[in-house]
């Protein structure tokens, strides 16, 4: 049996063991629906810092209320269905289906006359394919003036007797904060022991205001982002920090012909003319005769767009985008979405059975601790198995132990370590530091190279203890990355190899 057909057992053993009791059968059956369900991704971060039009953006669609209404202090999941549907969950445990309606092209959400204090969740089924693989969870500004939002967000997120709902974050960042530090901390901190790992991704938000909206601003953005990377605090508790323009991100995504139109008259001013215009946001919105976009056009432009977008469309045109899929396509390019895509692929998603295990195994043991109870041994021994033969959790973990406490062994060598146990990404040239498209030989002959080099160290009387786990370790990671190549034989190494326990 896998990893999670082991987990389907134990989940079967305690549904015998806690025969009669209707508490703990509740809690076994949400334990199921989440081994079964798409991974959990939670956004979060301090207020304003840009979640639901990131979220938003992720999407492609306006689904998330991005107005600083009732239903942004609401904990809202977002995950597949066939058809549109909208659920509110009581913090009384009743339910209530609500209207799906629409809005110039952004879906209303309303609480139907619920106070926010009484709304426990929001649910909304949406028929996006993006949504068939990762449920996605908008959460409540932390640090908020009113600490009944800060409440919903960090009670959530980082229960004080419970899991976290979440299976990973996205966390936004604007200006580093103790607030920020003290929430990731947490969130790490709900685990212990193997179950201990770093589980989120850093964003530098609305990245384009790092620079003042100027067309460089993502550079900016981008060397502000390595600083956070690299900071000693930051750097245990999240798996890399991106920078991206969500505003722009969101308006690309859902960019219509004729806001196109709009970039388009823009562009066609004359030089004189344009630059003055787009010297800053008062003076682009106020009164000027040289542009025939009236005030109200140019200012939902801005609304959609920043100042930033707006520039940046402006000189995408000029430089010849010929069309508004190009532009759309050429202004995610620029938004830095791409990227934050495919390190989520690469750290969360590629994971994400393994990371799903390690909520319901940790579930189970809170509930094991919470309610003890003669004929749960079975159920014990079981989580203890699996949390010693699964070699993904050993990776996560040690990624952690590398990050927050590191190990006595060389600099260069921590560094081949995290690369190696998946902290580039999980893909096979992004542990072995090889070309995507590197045939299966020089994948071997890599393996090879980096065996004989961490079994001697492993071996070295000079490697202390800790030392010597870690790299006992990382040979592991190695022998199965061969193995996995050994069988498929595909002769790239773009694909992910899951490790099995």
């Amino acid at each position: 049996m896998n990893d999670r057909q082991d987990a389907e057992v134990l989940l079967t053993a305690a549904r015998s063991a806690y025969e009669g009791d209707a508490e703990a059968l509740a809690i076994i059956e949400e334990l199921e629906r989440r081994l079964a369900e798409p991974l959990r991704l939670a956004l979060a971060g301090m207020v304003k810092a840009g979640k639901s039009t990131l979220l938003n953006a992720m999407l492609g669609e306006e689904i998330a209320p991005t107005d600083a209404g009732e239903c942004t202090r609401v904990v809202t999941w977002y995950r597949y269905s066939h058809t549109p549907t909208i659920t509110l969950h009581t913090i009384d445990g009743e339910q209530r289906r609500l209207p799906v309606r629409r809005a110039d092209s952004r879906l209303v959400l309303d609480l139907a006359g619920f106070p926010a204090e009484q709304v426990a969740q929001l649910d909304v089924g949406w028929p996006l394919p993006a949504l068939k693989s990762m449920i996605l969870i908008d959460t409540p500004g932390i640090a908020s003036l009113s600490t009944d939002i800060s409440a919903r967000t960090t009670g959530f997120l980082t229960p004080e007797h419970s899991t976290s709902a979440a299976d990973a974050v996205v966390y936004l960042i604007r200006h580093l904060h103790p607030s920020d530090v003290n929430f990731l901390e947490a969130f790490r901190d709900t685990a212990a022991g193997v179950w201990q790992t770093i589980c989120a991704m850093g964003v530098l938000s609305r990245a384009d205001e790092v620079g003042s909206g100027r067309i460089d601003s993502l550079l900016s953005s981008r060397k502000v982002a390595s600083r956070y990377e690299r900071d000693p605090e930051l750097a245990s508790l999240v798996l890399g920090v991106l920078p991206v323009a969500g505003l722009v991100a969101q308006g690309a995504r859902t960019l219509r012909e004729d806001e196109y139109a709009a970039f388009r008259a823009l562009a066609g001013l004359d030089r004189a003319d344009r630059e003055r215009l787009l010297v800053s946001a008062d003076r682009f919105a106020g009164p000027n005769d040289a542009v025939e976009l009236s005030r109200a056009q140019r200012a939902a432009l801005l609304d959609r767009f920043g100042m930033y977008g707006v520039r940046l469309a402006t000189a995408l045109i000029r430089g010849g985008a010929p069309t508004s899929s190009a532009l759309s396509e050429q202004l995610i390019a620029q938004s830095g979405l791409i990227e934050l895509q495919q390190a989520i692929r690469d750290q969360f998603r590629t994971r994400a059975t393994l990371l799903k295990l390690r909520g319901v195994l940790m579930g189970l043991e809170q509930l094991l601790r919470d309610r003890p109870r003669e004929g749960t041994a079975e159920v014990e021994a079981g989580i203890e198995r699996i949390s010693a033969s699964t070699h993904g959790l050993r990776e996560l973990a040690l990624l952690s132990t590398l990050r927050s406490d590191g190990l006595p062994l060389p600099s260069d060598d921590i560094a081949d370590a995290e690369r190696i146990l998946g902290g580039a990404g999980t893909a096979v040239h992004h542990r072995l530091a090889l070309a995507e498209d590197s045939g299966a030989d020089a994948v071997r002959e890599r393996v090879d190279a980096l065996v004989v080099r961490w079994r001697t160290l492993s071996e070295s009387p000079l490697t202390e203890r800790a030392g010597v786990a870690a790299c006992r370790t990382v040979l592991r990671s190695l022998e199965e990355i061969r193995s996995e190549v050994g069988v498929q034989g595909t002769g790239r190494t773009g694909a992910e190899v899951v490790l099995p326990g």
